[in-house]
């Protein structure tokens, strides 16, 4: 804190501070802009050199390594190392964040500082000069600054930032500097963190309340809040003391969950790590584990298909283990997301670790069914699950923008079976002031990739679009193999993503563990996996959509767009000939 108030104490209006920005995975420590002048980025160090010992060893062909020693014991501090640090963030910003700057003398324009608040700079530089020999930035002081106390507390801005005297630059101008924008702005995702959820008065009647029975089954339309409806009730029942269970059939949903959990009003913080967030086979594996039931489940994958296994066998078996075992850990409640993806047989199994007289509360979308599981849920299967009367209902959506919403109610009409249709509706108070970007791509061509690539940096050029975050976007495909190829090529230009298209199913699986919307690169996941979450920036890609699985799954996709104050953008990339006349309606439709 003490060095923004520096740096916003001696720097001119014209200078814009970003302390920690997401930069397509790196953090440092604070980056300049003045769009007429020039880029610094700064790392910032508090260290005390006389608190342990310092030193760097000069090595034959590589950077020199910096080490700490404390107790006898040396350790490395290489990765800490500023100066290394200070170099990746001015390499990539110049090749990668602002590809305009000249070839040559764009390079000055990014200056590379680093700070020690704390330390005497005769010191500091005695320790970093073969670090900063190393890399020639010693040949260019103006453009490497290092300084240290004296520096600081001085007030000396220009021995710590010499360009900040400048008040032009040939180099620089407004057009690199939204560049630099797009990477340095705070994410959506990241800003909404801080937020606490915001529900209205149906649906804090559902998480603040039971029925007499204890079941519940809770279905709306996408973008209605379901999610924030269980999440929220997930995090009511742990202040009430309760022990409490949430499953879900997708993997990658369990992170969305918690973080809504989170910003729960009165929330304790205590959620993400005192409610169980499980998906239901991941919570069926644990049983056997934990039952002594290892060699039982391993001999199902050699009975049958996958499928078969997964969706009866594997149930059975579970159902068994809580028939006859004594070491059971049972659940004050049990909540259950995306409803329309469990069978009854699994619900059935999950009903068996409710304590008598505990909660029991099932959420879900028929629209939304990819995997043709709704049609199971008839009321006979309700009856005898537990449940009486109607469904509770949510229809209002408060997720999409209007003119996607639209969109997607059209293709609902037009394409889903009305049996499982729910279409959602706009309140009568919403004033949709949020602008929504929709463009329909009807590709034609054979380089299904690049064009994905194409249209996602396109987003960053095109009029309207200024004030995006590259970490906003979120790219899904409905083809690994051509989601993994965007991946590379995107990564070939610099751009780092978090994905979940490994060929590999085991490190797919472990991806789909650790995909979260709060990652600082770019998103990009198989439009299964990304039931549930929203974004505001989404580019879909879809090779097949007319079967009624495969339609569902695109609506999924349309659905998730959220809308913003400053806008949303939805691109669909369409290879399927039959889906060109329902593109044909949207505001920009193109064919390639």
């Amino acid at each position: 804190m003490k060095v923004f108030e520096f740096f916003n104490t001696y720097l001119s209006p014209q200078w814009e501070i970003y302390i920690q920005p997401h930069l397509n995975g790196l953090r440092p420590d604070f980056v300049l802009l003045n769009p007429n002048v020039g880029i610094a980025v700064f790392e910032v160090k508090d260290w005390d050199l006389s608190a342990m010992r310092y030193g760097v060893d000069k090595r034959e062909g590589k950077p020199p390594l910096l080490w700490g020693e404390s107790g006898g014991k040396r350790f490395s501090l290489q990765s800490q190392n500023p100066v290394e640090k200070v170099q990746v963030y001015r390499n990539e910003i110049f090749s990668i964040y602002c590809p305009r700057l000249k070839k040559n003398g764009g390079f000055a324009a990014v200056t590379a500082g680093v700070i020690f608040p704390f330390c005497p700079e005769r010191q500091l530089f005695e320790l970093l000069g073969p670090c900063l020999e190393y890399r020639g930035m010693d040949k260019y002081p103006q453009c490497n600054p290092v300084s240290g106390l004296e520096s600081f507390f001085n007030g000396d801005i220009l021995k710590i930032f010499p360009q900040a005297a400048r008040g032009s630059s040939f180099v620089m101008s407004p057009i690199q500097a939204m560049d630099l924008r797009n990477w340095l702005i705070e994410p959506d995702v990241s800003a909404s963190q801080r937020d606490s959820i915001g529900l209205d008065k149906e649906q804090l009647a559902y998480v603040n309340t039971r029925t007499q029975s204890g079941y519940r089954r809770i279905r709306g339309a996408a973008g209605s809040g379901k999610s924030l409806v269980l999440a929220a009730r997930a995090s009511e029942l742990l202040k009430m003391g309760s022990k409490v269970l949430v499953v879900t059939f997708n993997i990658t949903l369990l992170h969305y969950l918690m973080d809504i959990a989170v910003r729960y009003p009165g929330s304790t913080g205590r959620s993400r790590k005192d409610i169980t967030w499980l998906n239901f086979h991941a919570w069926c594996r644990r049983i056997c584990m934990e039952n002594d039931a290892d060699e039982e489940y391993r001999q199902l994958w050699s009975r049958g298909d996958t499928q078969t296994v997964l969706n009866y066998d594997l149930p059975a078996l579970i159902s068994y283990i809580l028939d006859n075992s004594e070491n059971i850990e049972l659940y004050d409640a049990v909540l259950v997301d995306e409803g329309q993806d469990f069978l009854p047989g699994w619900w059935s199994v999950l009903r068996k670790i409710c304590k008598p007289g505990g909660e029991m509360l099932l959420v879900a979308d028929a629209t939304q069914d990819i995997y043709g599981t709704a049609s199971s849920w008839t009321d006979e299967a309700m009856i005898g699950a537990g449940f009486s009367g109607k469904w509770a209902e949510l229809e209002v959506n408060y997720r999409m923008p209007a003119t996607a919403l639209e969109m997607a109610a059209n293709f609902a009409s037009k394409y889903l079976p009305e049996s499982l249709r729910i279409v959602p509706r706009l309140s009568q108070i919403d004033m949709t002031l949020e602008p929504c970007y929709l463009r329909w791509v009807q590709h034609t061509g054979v380089d299904d990739a690049q064009l994905c690539c194409d249209e996602i940096l396109g987003l960053f050029t095109r009029a309207g679009s200024v004030g995006l975050s590259m970490a906003d976007v979120t790219f899904l495909c409905d083809v690994k193999s051509i989601g993994y190829e965007v991946v590379k090529r995107l990564g070939v230009k610099g751009i780092r993503c978090v994905h979940t298209y490994d060929p590999d199913e085991k490190e797919s699986r472990r991806q789909k563990v650790g995909f979260y919307m709060g990652d600082a690169r770019v998103k990009a996941t198989t439009l299964h996996s990304f039931k549930g979450w929203e974004a505001r920036i989404l580019v879909i890609y879809i090779e097949r959509g007319t079967t009624p699985q495969a339609l569902s799954l695109l609506y999924t996709g349309l659905t998730r767009i959220k809308r913003h104050i400053d806008g949303s953008f939805l691109t669909v990339i369409s290879k399927d000939t039959q889906l060109k006349m329902y593109g044909e309606t949207w505001p920009d439709f193109v064919e390639i």
